[in-house]
Formats: structure tokens, C-alpha cells, sequence
């Protein structure tokens, strides 16, 4: 994970091959640039996004997801997503999402005890 000159953790996006990776936080602070980096990265083909390495999310996170899906659909690709981390799970059901969302079977449980 990247790190400023702060010591705040950066969130990165990128692809690789046809995954798409997103690690570091995923909120108000970021998403809308995330949510355009991220449209930068598609192609007209099916991408796996993984979000293992997501450290921190809050609500907004939803909304980055709703548009990326949009975006696929209007150019007939599918997008999946990997890898959620547990709050970002909650944070779908918690909100009624799933039906839009798809849900991992299993979720990645976030190993940093700072963060439950």
C-alpha cells in the first residue's frame, strides 16, 4: 500500500490483465476520482474487480459500485466483483443492495484489528 509524505495511506487503482485492483481506503474523500479511474481502466470485455486490499470504506463506496456496473451495462460487459471486504458486505445489506450488488460467498475478513 502506498503511504504520502503524511503517513496517510493512498488509495491506488489499476489494472492487471482483466482485473482491476483497488487497495487503500474508499471514501467521500476519494471516490469520485476513484469512480472515474476506475471507468479509465474498462474495455469492452468482462473484468474482475478485487477488492482485497480495500482498507476502509464508508457508505460513498456504493455509489462507486452502482456507477461502474452502469457503465458495463451500457457497453453489454459484465463486471464482478471479488474479494469485499466484510464492512463493504454489511455496508451492501445494510442498504438493500444486494440484489444489484452481487455478494461474495465468502468475504474477506479484514486481519487489521484497528479497523473492526
Amino acid at each position: 500500500m502506498a503511504v504520502n509524505q503524511s503517513g496517510s495511506c493512498v488509495t491506488m487503482i489499476f489494472r492487471d490483465n482483466d482485473r482491476i485492483i483497488v487497495q487503500g481506503p474508499v471514501t467521500i474523500d476519494n471516490v469520485v476520482l476513484l469512480t472515474q479511474n476506475g471507468i479509465a481502466l474498462f474495455e469492452d470485455q468482462p473484468l474482475t474487480i478485487d477488492l482485497e486490499k480495500v482498507s476502509e470504506v464508508d457508505s460513498t463506496i456504493i455509489s462507486m459500485l452502482l456507477e461502474w456496473l452502469r457503465a458495463t451495462r451500457k457497453h453489454a460487459y459484465t463486471l464482478q466483483f471479488v474479494n469485499m471486504p466484510l464492512s463493504l458486505v454489511s455496508l451492501i445489506q445494510l442498504y438493500g443492495m444486494a440484489e444489484l450488488i452481487s455478494l461474495p460467498v465468502s468475504p474477506v475478513i479484514n486481519q487489521n484489528p484497528s479497523l473492526i
